[in-house]
């Protein structure tokens, strides 16, 4: 089971993660209050379907406007404005297939000041059934075609679920990832909450992407994926819930 990425970021802010404040918006009507309660210059106004790709992807309806599924929004009025050209309508995207998907709630965020993008990604290894960590400085890109192109800037490890996570986990993310200063100690920070959010929700899958370095050095998930495993979800009554919400 896929949730919604307000719905995983709601998860990583109740683990500490540290995520940027947003408000979701299911009406029109709403989205001028819901960014007013940012603190902007800058607002982010994303489309929430079940589908990657959405900041590449098109509307199918011309009265949408021409850009994508994440727009950047410079005052309120211009968030409210670009809400209202999304909502209800078609969300084509390479992983949504030529159909598209209707966009029927938005995700309004505050904007952050970017110096890099990073990818870290917590997958249940099907041959060992061990959690095992996928992380590449290319950010912000398809691991698919970072894979392919360049396969030699993805790192792969697997955790021993009888030792648990370890300190050296978080080190060993963090020097792949060209960290230093106060970031390795954040990123010791992230890989513990993650993987402890990862095995307490029954998940499937948490993807990063990206995780950004802010202009003040800090980190911070600024989008996110998980799946979750449907034969545990009885044990997981409040991620069940969300399902309801989808």
């Amino acid at each position: 089971m896929n949730i919604h990425e307000y719905q995983a970021k709601g998860l990583l802010r109740s683990y500490g993660v540290p995520v940027s404040d947003g408000r979701i918006v299911f009406r029109a009507e709403e989205a001028k209050t819901a960014a007013g309660e940012l603190d902007g210059p800058l607002w982010v106004v994303k489309a929430q379907i079940h589908a990657g790709g959405r900041g590449k992807g098109h509307f199918k309806e011309a009265s949408a406007g021409e850009k994508g599924g994440v727009r950047l929004a410079k005052s309120v009025s211009e968030a409210e404005e670009m809400t209202k050209q999304m909502l209800g309508r078609t969300l084509v995207t390479h992983q949504t297939g030529p159909a598209g998907k209707q966009v029927n709630r938005i995700y309004i965020e505050d904007g952050s000041d970017i110096s890099r993008e990073l990818y870290l990604a917590l997958l249940v290894d099907r041959v060992t059934s061990r959690i095992s960590f996928v992380v590449s400085t290319e950010g912000g890109m398809d691991i698919e075609e970072v894979a392919e192109s360049t396969p030699e800037k993805i790192l792969s490890f697997s955790v021993d679920p009888a030792a648990g996570i370890q300190g050296f986990h978080g080190r060993r993310v963090a020097f792949a990832l060209g960290l230093e200063g106060k970031q390795v100690k954040q990123c010791v920070d992230l890989v513990n909450k993650l993987y402890k959010l990862f095995v307490e929700r029954d998940a499937e899958m948490v993807e990063i992407n990206p995780l950004i370095v802010t202009t003040d050095g800090d980190m911070k998930c600024l989008d996110a994926k998980m799946g979750f495993d449907s034969n545990s979800l009885y044990r997981q009554a409040d991620i069940l819930a969300l399902r309801d919400e989808t």
